[in-house]
């Protein structure tokens, strides 16, 4: 494997390449700044029209066998380890100077995919999302109770992806996943991390530079909302859906351009929380374990997650409530695999929200500090502001069908202590949108093949076509 340095002195910019179908292309025709600190990096000048496949061809992959793709992924995620590849190793270094994280849990987020990238991870995801593998590969023909006879397919898409700039872990499985449904693909990077995909898809191109699934996939990068790219390329003669990850401007953005022939799969902005059942004070033991649970789930990516829980309801009276508070102070400011003792301080709005509510006591009460290594506040109800930086917002509760009252159709994830006691408050949080429950602890985690963010996102990418002899 052989590598092209782009990381340049600290007063230049960072030169970041594309890959367009199989193609590595390097210049510095436009620059652009990063989201978090505003490092300036460059790019090739984007040429759109080489970015699509037209729709009098079919895309490189559509034909090619499952399970030949499954094949090119597992030996691919052989060659993604940090240690030994060149080209992740680049990534880390440029990805240190455009993220506010650091380099231990930028590290360890390369490692995740792994356990998502196996032969039997992937063939169960499909099973699990198509239940028959075959109408990846081609026409299952089917007999429906009258008799009619009826061939569907699940056709490879054209598809835009907006990528999650949160964890560069996420580039991996997203080119797992489009080359699963053999989609045309046009990947754009994000500012956060405009280096991951590409790193990834040069590993591919070291294996088998003219594999067809290379050749369906472009990564490149645009400011995003610039209307010249995107008045052009969001467009239903290019492409079938637009994949988007992202904030809530992000996600408005990507919504205008929604319409008949082109569709949105949008994976919208999440919040988390956590339901502690009164079984928590059953001793101090037991207490300090809890609070451990919720830290880890509160702290992932020092909060910067969607699946990090930023407001607790605890069943209990106020002195009980409170000697959680205390507890869980203690606990966010540890280092962690994927979050550190002392992460970014307070954002200023917090603080000034804070600082008032100080003057509320008993209703309010505050534990911890400014300087991200932990901030706790007890209120009544929740908080209008939105807890971030290990910021986390514990409400008193009298039972957890009250805790319920608090989920929205923007809470994702819901962990709760203990698990027994799951079954009795699932059915009012999925009435109130939430669409992931899961024990204490445990938010990061998650069982493989199972729906994300209310979908099959598999099942919702490919194009469902009938050939019907009714």
């Amino acid at each position: 494997m052989t590598t092209t340095t782009t990381l340049t002195p600290s007063t230049s910019k960072i030169r970041v390449p594309h890959f367009v179908r199989g193609k590595l292309i390097w210049g510095h025709d436009t620059e652009y700044l990063s989201r978090d600190f505003g490092v300036p990096f460059a790019t090739p000048r984007l040429k759109l029209d080489e970015l699509f496949v037209p729709r009098t061809q079919q895309g490189p992959a559509f034909e090619v066998p499952l399970s030949e793709i499954i094949d090119f992924l597992v030996e691919t995620a052989k060659h993604l380890t940090l240690e030994t590849n060149e080209y992740l190793q680049e990534s880390l270094e440029m990805t240190l100077q455009v993220s506010a994280l650091p380099r231990r849990i930028i590290e360890n987020t390369f490692a995740r995919p792994g356990q998502f990238l196996t032969r039997e991870a992937l063939e169960y995801r499909l099973d699990r999302t198509f239940g028959d593998r075959n109408l990846l590969d081609g026409w299952v023909e089917r007999t429906d109770p009258n008799g009619r006879v009826s061939r569907i397919r699940a056709f490879p898409p054209r598809l835009v992806h907006m990528l999650a700039g949160n964890s560069p872990s996420a580039a991996m499985t997203s080119i797992a996943d489009a080359a699963l449904v053999k989609a045309v693909n046009v990947f754009k990077m994000p500012s956060a991390d405009p280096f991951t995909t590409v790193a990834v898809l040069r590993t591919m191109s070291d294996i088998e530079p003219d594999h067809p699934i290379l050749r369906s996939m472009s990564a490149v990068y645009w400011r995003g909302g610039d209307a010249q790219v995107e008045n052009v390329l969001y467009r239903s003669q290019y492409f079938d859906k637009l994949v988007a990850w992202g904030g809530g401007s992000a996600i408005a953005n990507a919504a205008k351009y929604a319409g008949p022939g082109f569709q949105l799969i949008s994976f919208d902005p999440k919040v988390s929380m956590s339901i502690v059942g009164r079984e928590a004070f059953a001793s101090e033991e037991t207490l300090q374990q809890v609070a451990e649970l919720a830290a880890a789930d509160a702290t992932i990516f020092n909060q910067d997650a969607c699946v990090a829980a930023r407001h607790i309801a605890v069943e209990g009276d106020i002195g009980q409530v409170d000697r959680f508070c205390a507890a869980l102070t203690a606990r966010l400011g540890v280092d962690r695999d994927f979050a550190e003792a002392t992460g970014p301080k307070t954002p200023s709005d917090i603080r000034e929200e804070v600082e008032g509510m100080r003057f509320l006591e008993p209703d309010y009460r505050v534990w911890g500090g400014y300087d991200g290594s932990g901030l706790v506040v007890r209120s009544p109800e929740p908080v209008d502001f939105h807890p971030t930086n290990k910021t986390v917002n514990v409400v008193p509760v009298a039972s957890m069908g009250d805790a319920a009252a608090f989920a929205t159709v923007a809470t994702q994830t819901v962990g709760i202590y203990p698990t027994h006691r799951k079954a009795e408050v699932r059915d009012h949080l999925a009435t109130a949108g939430v669409q992931r429950v899961v024990k204490l602890g445990s938010a990061l985690t998650g069982s493989m093949g199972s729906p994300h963010d209310g979908m099959y996102p598999l099942h919702r990418f490919v194009n469902w076509v009938v050939d019907d002899d009714a």
